[in-house]
């Protein structure tokens, strides 16, 4: 009962809000006053309606502010949410069981995850390329040494 009287004034307070804020002058009705758009004869004086608008919403928008608090707090309550009873269609299906869990093995130490199968042996072996032997340098005649011997003195 006492959230439905909350409700109805939450939102007349906001139609109220909306409408004052609507009737506010902006600040581009000061320029065109000055070229005698009538602004001098309005419902609320001589001043306009700057103090009575804006004084209006202030007090409705505090009035908005403390109602949204009081119902959030009242509606809240500060407690743990409760289970839900009524699932709808949820209500008559079952939870399976969670399966027992065996240990398989330890749990791994660090911060590397372990493989639970063992990695199989390597059995391929790269083949290593062997170095190439020399081959024995034929014999070079006199005459071509003497040749080098005699092109180095010149």
């Amino acid at each position: 009962m006492l959230l439905t009287i909350f409700n109805v004034f939450y939102i007349l307070i906001a139609v109220a809000m909306v409408a004052l804020i609507l009737l506010q002058r902006g600040a581009g009705a000061d320029a065109g006053s000055g070229f005698g758009s009538g602004a001098s004869a309005t419902v609320f004086g001589a001043r306009g309606s700057a103090n009575f608008l804006s004084r209006a919403t202030a007090v409705l928008a505090g009035l908005f502010f403390l109602l949204s608090l009081g119902m959030g707090m009242y509606l809240g309550g500060g407690t743990a949410p409760k289970p839900q009873t009524d699932l709808g269609l949820m209500s008559g299906t079952e939870v399976p069981a969670a399966p027992a869990k065996t240990p398989d093995a330890a749990p791994p130490t660090g911060d590397v995850p372990q493989a639970s199968v063992p990695a199989p042996a390597a059995t391929d072996v790269p083949v290593v390329p062997q170095p190439a032997t020399p081959a024995a340098a034929p014999k070079s005649d006199d005459k071509t040494e003497a040749k080098a011997d005699e092109s180095k003195k010149n």
